[in-house]
């Protein structure tokens, strides 16, 4: 029945994940919390379950991803190689630093978050990129990655709510740096899933079915739907006004985000 659950969930947060254009983990962080919950697991490590799962089920969708944008040209390999030490490395201590924040804590940073991606999502400006600005050194983009790797696990997330910003920032195209962060989101997701495996039984957390703070049914039920149906929601959302459908996510983001800021202030 636990299977058939997250086969659900995974169908959902798939789908709502290719019409709004978001990565999977703002999406199914939120929902996961909310099963896990009623599942009676403990509520010090919901939140730690939540995002390790999370970051599990992002390997499997990214790799779709990665695959896709590398059929159109739009992955920078170069780039990719430079960032990735660091966010591998950022990301797996971004499990460990998760790992020593209480649930509550996390509740509060990934409240603020979600409701900064809804705000950027709502506002929908599109910054002007300077194509006059280049890249910096690859000692510069290693520690950018690993800052944006240590987030990312953190927030549950494949990175690409930080990676596209940081290359728009440096003349980086928009197609390419979607492209480029979509193959940045496997070295996150795989470090960090790991990292929250290993934290997870170092505190020797007792939920059944998991690995440390990996779910395995979740991430089995959730991942293998996911990779079917964000294709039919990126198909879905080509017949509708993708301004709307922005806007009309960033208000669910908004409600999500000001939920776990009250249940980490209560």
């Amino acid at each position: 029945m636990e299977l058939i659950l997250f086969f659900v969930i995974g169908a959902l947060a798939g789908f709502a994940a290719g019409l709004f254009g978001v990565g999977g983990g703002t999406i199914i962080v939120p929902i996961l919390y909310l099963v896990f919950t009623q599942m009676g697991y403990d509520h010090n490590v919901i939140m730690h379950l939540a995002l390790g799962t999370s970051l599990a089920t992002i390997i499997v969708t990214s790799i779709s991803s990665l695959m896709a944008h590398h059929k159109n040209a739009a992955v920078m390999w170069s780039v990719f190689k430079n960032l990735t030490p660091g966010m591998a490395v950022g990301s797996f201590l971004g499990a460990g630093i998760a790992g020593l924040l209480s649930g509550a804590h996390l509740q509060l940073f990934i409240g603020v978050f979600v409701i900064w991606v809804a705000y950027t999502m709502f506002v929908g400006a599109k910054k002007v990129i300077d194509p006059t600005k280049t890249l910096p050194s690859s000692a510069q983009q290693i520690c950018a990655g690993t800052g944006i790797g240590v987030a990312s696990a953190i927030f549950g997330i494949g990175g690409g709510s930080l990676t596209v910003p940081y290359l728009n920032h440096y003349g980086v195209v928009m197609q390419k740096a979607v492209g480029t962060s979509a193959a940045c989101g496997l070295p996150i997701a795989l470090a960090g899933a790991l990292g929250f495996m290993f934290f997870g039984l170092k505190e020797q957390v007792n939920i059944p079915n998991s690995i440390g703070y990996v779910h395995i049914y979740a991430f089995l039920g959730i991942s293998i739907m996911s990779f079917f149906t964000a294709k039919l929601g990126a198909k879905a959302a080509h017949a509708l006004s993708p301004a709307l459908l922005k806007k009309c996510f960033a208000v669910m983001l908004s409600i999500v985000g000001c939920f776990f800021l009250l249940k980490g202030l209560i």
